[in-house]
């Protein structure tokens, strides 16, 4: 049974940092694509960034350069280090994978960035 499960949210100030985890069972992150997506109020849920089982990274064009998806392997965890936060930001973040045709997501951890 895949579980994932994220942490690591909470509220900063914009401009400050803030890592998010997404601890994984039931699947091998390093042979998988692991996402981050997140979904602010009223909005939809947009991909933030991936990381492929070659070790590619890719993100929003809104957060280039600002965040960074990595993994550990030894831990099987997926993080997402968040620098320069904007209120923009404001969202629930959260972990996905796809595997043999199914679609695999957290519950999500709420990130609150004040102006």
């Amino acid at each position: 049974q895949v579980r994932l499960v994220e942490s690591g949210g909470g509220l900063v100030q914009a401009g400050g940092s803030l890592s998010v985890s997404c601890a994984a069972s039931g699947i091998i992150i390093s042979i998988n694509t692991m996402y981050w997506y997140r979904q602010a109020p009223g909005k939809q849920r947009e991909l933030v960034a991936f990381i492929t089982s070659g070790g590619s990274r890719n993100y929003a064009s809104s957060v280039k350069g600002r965040f960074t998806i990595s993994r550990d392997n030894a831990k099987n965890t997926v993080y997402l280090q968040m620098n320069t936060l904007k209120p923009e930001d404001t969202a629930v973040y959260y972990c996905n994978a796809r595997e043999s045709l199914h679609d695999y997501w957290g519950q999500g951890t709420q990130v609150t960035v004040s102006s």
